[in-house]
């Protein structure tokens, strides 16, 4: 049991795992960020777009 121990702290086949993991959830932390401010930021766009087209037939 003891040498199962030994074997299992040094081994680093699930670091690797562990490192994709990780990176795996940083990207799609950053995707969700990005996906948020360009759906903010294109509404304001279409509703200041739509603005100006109604306050240009008020004429």
């Amino acid at each position: 049991m003891l040498n199962f121990f030994k074997s299992f702290r040094t081994d680093e086949a699930g670091a690797v795992t562990v490192d994709w993991v990780v990176l795996t959830a940083a990207v799609v932390g950053l995707a969700i960020a990005a996906y948020t401010t360009i759906e903010t930021n294109s509404d304001a766009l279409i509703t200041a777009a739509g603005q100006a087209v109604a306050d240009e037939n008020d004429f």
